[in-house]
């Protein structure tokens, strides 16, 4: 399973408490048998010869074919830099020693001493303000999203004249400005009982992509399908999508088609009904 934090510090203490003590190393040239009653370590899948080296370093005594120190101090501060998974249930840990862990540690320092003086804060209190600073962005996601909601029930109130009658059934098709899908959603909801019997679709625009969804009331949705009349649209603006016979949503990349598009929709409906 991944390595918490806590663990990560842990093999870390305990690899540097192996550099601290600074231990010789020992190298020795044995038959395989005999290395493996010392209980040399050997990796799954490696192919070994009749002889075999066997490096003793700290605690650790396995299989080597070279080193680069002669004791364990000259390894240097070992840290910790990533760990994963590499099958199941075997973790890869990867790691800087020696000036490599120094220039790693330093610009780790650099780093956050940049976000400490963007927050105004001291390092050691950088935690602390980042999870204030998140707590106040998810409400203020909270309030934007009551806030559109807001402004798309009074939307719809405002549409609702505009909603054409055609055969009995009110058809709508409009652009929100500034809505989300979730405003979209909100805003079909109330519109449809409203209108009691209607095809509606809605549409927003944000960063050059169209947003779509349609909805037809339950009493028309044998003869007008959500997922024909949001294609209806789709199509003409360079995107597809589907759903239920009566609420379907759908995307496009061409938003100067969308204008034409929804003016298209008060004739197609009134082929189907």
């Amino acid at each position: 399973q991944p390595l918490t934090n806590a663990e990560i510090r842990r093999v870390e203490n305990i690899v540097n408490a192996e550099v601290l003590a600074n231990t010789a190393n020992e190298c020795r040239v044995l038959p395989i048998a005999e290395a493996q009653k010392l209980g040399a370590m050997m990796l799954f899948g490696e192919k070994y010869g009749d002889t075999v080296r066997v490096l003793d370093i700290g605690t650790s005594r396995e299989l080597c074919g070279g080193t680069h120190v002669v004791r364990t101090g000259d390894i240097g501060l070992f840290s910790i830099t990533a760990e994963g998974g590499v099958a199941a249930g075997v973790r890869r840990v990867e790691a800087v020693t020696g000036d490599n862990a120094l220039t790693y540690m330093q610009g780790m320092e650099t780093a956050l001493g940049g976000v400490a003086g963007t927050l105004k804060v001291l390092p050691k209190d950088v935690p602390l303000r980042v999870a204030a600073v998140l707590d106040q962005v998810r409400r203020l996601e909270r309030e934007l999203a009551a806030l559109k909601g807001r402004l798309a029930s009074v939307q719809g109130d405002e549409m609702v004249a505009r909603a054409v009658e055609i055969k009995g059934a009110r058809v709508l098709a409009v652009q929100l400005d500034g809505a989300d899908i979730n405003a979209l959603r909100e805003t079909m909801d109330k519109l449809k009982d409203k209108l009691k019997s209607a095809a509606i679709v809605l549409a927003s625009v944000a960063d050059g992509k169209v947003t779509l969804i349609a909805g037809v009331t339950a009493d028309l949705t044998g003869k007008v399908k959500a997922g024909e009349l949001v294609n209806l649209v789709a199509q003409q603006v360079g995107g597809k999508g589907g759903g239920r016979p009566d609420m379907a949503q759908a995307g496009g990349t061409r938003p100067e088609n969308l204008a034409s598009a929804l003016a298209s929709v008060p004739a197609w409906v009134e082929g189907k009904l």
